[in-house]
């Protein structure tokens, strides 16, 4: 099974049953590293593919006889648990959990980034609620809650599983590298050098010899200078013999990378090939100068001009910290974020209720109406490539919302904290998502709600 297994993963043809067998016959091996949990092996799978998935499973578990046990129950138990949760969505009208979505939610975060141990304990307390049966505890929560908790102990225990790997390999590569040498096996350039007998003689003693020699304050500067010449020269040997000891380790060349340890799907580049695509970029973005898009003052007059003059417009400029994620391109591109002229649409909503509690004298509270984004990639490397946005609801407050912007190198991306409603996809009311001239617009507004009494 496993070679199986072996065959289809370097020839491309893996199924996610090759890709977790070939995760756990490979930690013993030094030279396959893998950098992502085995879990992460079950992402975008469809119901079809986790039920074939799980009965894959029971057929390893049955064949390796108490081998990695753990490991497959951890796994299948993760494959049950998504299982599950695609048959809910798929049945909506059927019998409902214990557990509703927006509580559903916020045991989720409970469970997030908690270790093993704490996992055990909150599963042993809610067994005890659930053993105990005391009048008014609703047994069907703390049991749905139980399976969603035993998910949450597989991932776990198989991140801290994968965690302990990474750790054991990194010593192992260490010290194959020679990076990290026992104690009594020291660089040669911090042991004491024997072939230096004057670094232990007195300087105090040295300069008194040559200054009672040279005679007078000039004896005392061509000793001054003598002892400074010396003393640089005895640096450069040192630091000679330090950056040849590095270079004798081993320490500034990469380790050999063996073509298992290669991740499914990874892409060979020749280094020449590689060369001539850049500088073919380069040569393509020199020979176009318009495309530049000229200066941001004059994009933002661009963007000003076709917003047009408005009252009830403010400026925006509310970025949201995105995470730090560091960028393929980086080395051959310096990243950059972009400049943006935005604008945020404000005004009174006149509706029933406010119609029927305010008037034009003592006017209601103005709201958000919209937004208008307008960022600019004057120096796009792929003049085809559109960018694009996300929308993402705050994890902390459900009232707001992160709208990232994505485009390319050399530009990192963006993200704005805007509020959270349904918007209106109507062009007739003033939706507009294009790349047009360096500039990328997104305008919208949100839908208007009646008030019902």
């Amino acid at each position: 099974m496993q070679l199986n297994a072996f065959i289809n993963v370097f020839n491309f043809l893996a199924k996610p049953i090759d890709l977790l067998a070939w995760y756990v016959s490979s930690e013993e091996c030094v030279d396959a590293l893998e950098m992502h949990e085995p879990y992460t092996y079950l992402n975008g799978l469809q119901m079809q593919d986790l039920e074939d998935l799980l009965e894959d499973i029971k057929v390893y578990k049955e064949l390796e006889n108490n081998v990695n046990q753990s490991y497959w129950e951890d796994v299948q138990t993760i494959v049950v648990d998504e299982l599950s949760k695609l048959r809910r969505l798929a049945a909506p009208d059927a019998r409902r959990d214990g557990v509703h979505q927006a509580v559903a939610d916020d045991v989720t975060q409970i469970f997030k980034g908690k270790t093993g141990s704490q996992l055990e304990a909150l599963q042993t307390q809610i067994e005890q609620k659930i053993t105990g049966r005391r009048d008014g505890v609703d047994i069907g929560y703390w049991e749905s809650l139980l399976s969603q908790l035993k998910a949450h102990m597989a991932r776990a225990r198989l991140r801290e599983r994968h965690q302990h790997n990474l750790r054991r390999k990194l010593q192992l590569l260490k010290q194959e590298q020679g990076v990290a040498q026992p104690a009594d096996q020291q660089p040669p350039q911090q042991q004491h050098h024997p072939h230096h007998p004057h670094k232990t003689e007195s300087p105090d003693r040295e300069r008194a010899e040559e200054a009672a020699s040279g005679g007078g304050e000039a004896g005392e500067a061509a000793a001054a200078a003598e002892e400074a010449a010396e003393e640089a020269e005895e640096e450069e040997e040192e630091e000679e013999a330090a950056c040849a000891a590095l270079y004798a380790a081993g320490r500034y060349s990469p380790a050999r990378l063996a073509a298992g340890a290669l991740s499914p799907g990874t892409l060979l580049v020749e280094p020449a090939h590689d060369d001539q695509r850049v500088a073919f970029l380069r040569a393509a973005l020199l020979r176009q100068p318009a495309a530049s898009g000229g200066t941001a003052s004059s994009l933002e007059q661009a963007a000003a001009r076709s917003m047009g003059a408005a009252a009830d417009h403010a400026p925006f400029s509310a970025e949201h910290a995105l995470p730090e994620q560091p960028c393929l391109w980086a080395d051959k591109y310096r990243p950059r974020k972009p400049r943006y002229f935005n604008r945020v649409h404000t005004g009174f909503e006149w509706n029933k209720y406010n119609q029927t509690h305010y008037d034009m004298d003592n006017p209601p509270p103005k709201i958000v109406q919209g937004y208008k984004f307008n960022i600019f990639y004057p120096d796009l490397i792929d003049k085809n490539a559109t960018p694009e946005f996300s929308l993402k609801p705050c994890p902390e407050n459900a009232d707001f919302a992160v709208l990232r912007f994505h485009a390319g190198p050399p530009y990192e991306d963006i993200a704005f904290k805007i509020v959270n409603r349904e918007w209106e996809y109507s062009y007739k009311r003033g939706f507009r998502c294009h790349f047009h001239n360096n500039i990328f617009q997104l305008w919208f507004h949100f839908k208007r709600y009646r008030y019902r009494r």
